[in-house]
């Protein structure tokens, strides 16, 4: 059987967490193309096909910093979520914040899981492969 490849979008400013992602997804198991975008704006555009995204691919999930420039990704979760196009696509909140108050809002906004960016760079790329292997090996995604 041949395994479809994942698409991923990565929602992150930050350029060494965009780095260490494409370092631990480089090494996966699992096919997968990562497109990154840096702010929500982006990925509002990114998700919706807009502009210079009018052939981005559908993502299978979305990993999701919620401090980002000119659109945070609060926001993003709540359109995703809304819009009957996009909210099926799994959104995992991958952020600095171990803030109750953020925790507790993105799950109100239908976040499918939230996890706290460790400052360690092993204990990071660690996060990033347990992801990619209970997202991409373990759960079947819903189809595009």
């Amino acid at each position: 059987m041949l395994v479809e490849e994942i698409e991923i979008l990565l929602v992150e400013d930050d350029p060494g967490d965009v780095r260490l992602t494409q370092e631990a997804l480089r090494a996966s198991k699992v096919r997968n193309t990562l497109h990154i975008v840096e702010d929500g704006v982006d990925a509002m555009a990114f998700l919706r096909r807009q502009g210079r995204y009018a052939d981005a691919p559908k993502p299978d999930i979305i990993l999701l910093d919620l401090n980002l420039p000119r659109m945070d990704g609060r926001e993003v979760l709540r359109e995703v979520k809304d819009d009957d196009d996009l909210k099926r696509i799994p959104v995992v909140v991958l952020t600095t914040s171990a803030a109750d108050e953020d925790i507790l809002t993105s799950y109100n906004l239908h976040a499918n899981c939230y996890i706290t960016k460790p400052v360690d760079l092993n204990q990071f790329v660690r996060i990033v492969k347990t992801i990619e292997g209970f997202w991409f090996s373990i759960v079947k995604l819903p189809p595009r």
